[in-house]
């Protein structure tokens, strides 16, 4: 590791260090392997754009080896025929390795990735701990059900009839940089805990956590090829969604990235989930608690350095309040703390890569020359890393590419809107459909404008209102399928109905 530490920030674990010495390899078959063609990539710390290690690349011959080996257990191994309860220890031991080795994860994740340190363990760590430990009980209720078929066209006749809910076989879980352990363990979770075996690609730009967390799944007991982890870039990915002995696709990322999972899992038709982008509206009406509208409005937008695909970054604030709430929302946002995710004072880290930071200020620039105007911020901040100024957008109308587009940044537009003339046709006027807020003291409204909304999660006076037992998904392109909750069982579950004649 070339990254240093700076004067006020933490210093990283000894663990943390001897992980990041040396190459990290592929996990196949319960093996550490290179990649076939020995290939690596580095990985870098966007804080300071310098290098953390070195990471083997996988390719499409990659993806074939752990494809195989996750077949090979998942038909001959004992995995599926594992007894439940012993699935259920199994999964619900990595639960507690995460959070026995919380603080671990949570500097790998913040060096990969860029975010705070104390964040990723208090909450990203912490959630997917939960996460494992929710699904582990699942794995016991995984039933069918017994029917009482009438079939009149056999008289007479007395039947015995029932379901099976058995897994797939194979699954390739694919995820993005923004939350990666997070999002790993909201597909590892339910996949392994419904039987199947797994295929897992990380991002490029964030796969070591991916890797510690095939460690804990080794330490945990895990028979070989159950779990298998291929890093590298989009060549692995593709092969893996167009691989003939993958049964089941789940990604989540762009809509864009998903329409092309969705094109090469047609060859054998693979089952898809997919958990795309999003520009979410946030509703803030004249009568609601205004202070803690303004904390969580700023929060909806500027959590993980706006890096979320649930990011409230349409604010749509009600006309007579609109100039001193907007005004409120700025001032807290140039107060935020801009800093590495090592520094524990930090709310606000750099942007993954130079790419994103890139994207983001180029949004910037199209708002500013389309007309918009900055409350605050509206450019990069400081001289290295990748960093912007939080930015709260006024004056802007509905065909800017800054309200259209998901920007994937800490930047917001906001708009007034007319109680009387209503405010969910504008909120609803996008291509996503993710996820919404409702600030308001008056019930009923809440209720009526959460119906109204077409989004898949709807959060009333806070927002990231994230539970492992509530469902998330979304509408329109923002994707297929829930995770969360008893109903991601579904994505990874087949329903078998057998029909008997006494």
């Amino acid at each position: 590791m070339t990254a240093m530490i700076q004067p006020g920030q933490v210093e990283l674990l000894p663990s943390v260090r001897q992980f990041l010495s040396g190459t990290k390899q592929l996990y196949i078959g319960g093996e550490w392997v290179d990649a076939a063609n020995g290939s690596t990539f580095d990985t870098f710390d966007p804080a300071t754009g310098e290098r953390l290690t070195s990471v083997a690349r996988g390719g499409p011959e990659d993806i074939d080896r752990a494809v195989s080996a996750a077949r090979k257990a998942f038909n001959g191994g004992p995995w599926p025929t594992m007894k439940a309860n012993e699935r259920e220890r199994l999964i619900w031991r990595v639960g507690d390795i995460l959070s026995e080795r919380a603080v671990e994860f949570g500097q790998l994740e913040s060096l990969d990735n860029g975010k705070s340190a104390a964040v990723a363990t208090a909450v990203d760590v912490a959630f997917a701990a939960d996460v494992f430990r929710y699904y582990a009980g699942w794995a016991t209720k995984v039933e069918g059900t017994t029917i009482n078929v009438s079939m009149p066209f056999t008289p007479g006749q007395e039947f015995h009839a029932y379901t099976l809910r058995e897994p797939l076989g194979v699954c390739g879980l694919i995820v993005p940089w923004n939350f990666p352990l997070m999002m790993s363990a909201l597909k590892y979770a339910p996949a392994l805990a419904t039987g199947n075996t797994v295929v897992f690609k990380p991002a490029e730009q964030t796969p070591l956590t991916a890797l510690l967390l095939a460690e804990v799944f080794e330490e945990a007991g895990f028979p070989p090829g159950v779990v298998n982890v291929v890093t590298g870039y989009g060549d692995a990915g593709a092969a893996l969604s167009a691989h003939e002995d993958v049964d089941k696709i789940a990604f989540t990322g762009s809509t864009g990235v998903g329409k092309k999972i969705v094109e090469a899992s047609m060859g054998n038709l693979k089952k898809v989930s997919l958990e795309l982008g999003g520009k979410s509206a946030n509703i803030v009406f004249a009568d609601a608690d205004l202070d803690s509208a303004v904390v969580g409005s700023l929060n909806a937008w500027l959590f993980n350095h706006g890096q979320s695909c649930v990011a409230g970054t349409r604010m749509f604030v009600e006309d007579k309040i609109f100039d001193t709430f907007t005004a409120a929302v700025a001032d807290a946002a140039s107060q935020v703390k801009i800093g590495p995710g090592l520094d524990p004072t930090t709310q606000l880290g750099p942007l993954i890569s130079q790419q994103q930071f890139d994207k983001v200020t180029g949004y910037l620039e199209a708002g500013i020359a389309d007309g918009a105007r900055a409350l605050t911020g509206g450019k990069r901040w400081g001289t290295e890393g990748f960093y912007v100024e939080p930015t709260v957008f006024v004056d802007v109308k509905p065909e800017f590419s800054i309200v259209e587009e998901e920007i994937f940044g800490p930047v917001v537009v906001a708009m007034p809107f007319n109680a009387a003339d209503g405010v969910t046709e504008a909120a609803n006027d996008s291509i996503y459909g993710l996820a919404a807020g409702i600030w308001t003291k008056d019930i009923s409204k809440a209720h009526r404008t959460a119906r109204q909304i077409k989004a898949g999660s709807v959060w009333i006076n806070q927002y990231n209102g994230f539970d492992v037992a509530m469902p998330f998904g979304g509408y329109k392109q923002s994707g297929w399928g829930s995770e969360l909750g008893a109903t991601a069982l579904d994505l990874y579950t087949q329903t078998k109905s057998v029909n008997i004649a006494l």
